[in-house]
This record gives C-alpha cells, structure tokens and sequence, in this order.
C-alpha cells in the first residue's frame, strides 16, 4: 500500500478556481475530504510553469480519497485543458486522468497496466488505486485482480 503520492494538476486560466485549494484545509468545504494543499509550480525565473500548473505530495493513503471528485466539481474556465497526473510510491509513472463528460477519467498510456489488488476484508482499509507498470521492460506482470475481485470505491 502506497505511503505517498505525487500529484500534478496542470489547467488553463485556473489560478482562481485553484487558490483556495493553495490553502490548508479549514473545515469549511464539506466536498475537501481529502488533506492536503497545492503548491503553484514555478520556473527558476520566478515565474510559473506554463502558467498554470499545482502540485502537492500526499504522505499518507487516508487523506487523498475524494480528490478527483472534488476537482471535478470546480467551475473550471477550460475543463478540457484540466490535466491529472499521479504517481503513486509503487507507479512505475505517472498515469494521467483528462475531463470526459465532466468526470476526470484516468486515460490509458501505451505500455502501461494499472494492476489491481483484490479488495480489502473490510471498509475500515482505505481503497487502493492499484498500480501502474510499464509493460514494456521486457519483465513479466504480476497476474491481475478479476473486476469483480477489486475494490470498487474511488481511491482518489
């Protein structure tokens, strides 16, 4: 189970839409389940990347659970430019989700398998996101978790 992940949130013209979430959690936002706050990416040259583009690390698996969900909600100016990218502790790289319909859906990479371990006894684990690995290495992949076999809640 992950111990931390990295989280980068690339958007257009996003710098309100993702200001309050630059802050640390105060309790006010009922959909902010998750802990955690974003950092502004910036070049050498003090100005930002690209313009718009967050970042923040989680440390623990419990505090990042309704992450997507909450950044789907926002009023994003540009919801198709709004971009997801995480790399969990046991991710071979980063896996990208992207806005369809209004949900973030994560968007299959070539030469990668998300692999899912079978869900958890109880609910009082966190779920977990599975992992992704490059299929490309030349190694053999760990067998996979039959859907019906996964934990169904989101991880993020």
């Amino acid at each position: 189970m992950s111990r931390y992940a990295e989280v980068l949130v690339p958007a257009l013209n996003a710098d309100e839409v993702m200001e309050p979430l630059t802050r640390d959690d105060d309790g006010s936002d009922p959909a902010r389940t998750w802990r955690g706050r974003f950092t502004e990416v910036r070049l050498d040259s003090g100005r930002p990347l690209l313009g718009h583009a967050w970042a923040m690390e989680f440390e623990r698996v419990r505090p990042r659970s309704g992450l997507l969900r909450h950044l789907e909600s926002l009023p994003w100016p540009f919801p198709e430019s709004v971009q997801v990218l995480i790399h969990d502790e046991d991710d071979e790289c980063f896996g990208l989700w992207m806005m369809h319909d209004g949900k973030l859906a994560e968007i299959s990479l070539p030469r990668t398998r998300r692999i899912h371990q079978p869900a958890p006894p109880t609910d009082e684990f966190p779920p977990a996101p599975g992992y992704l690995l490059r299929t490309d290495t030349g190694r053999p992949l760990p067998e996979q978790t039959r859907p019906e076999r996964r934990d169904p809640r989101p991880a993020w």
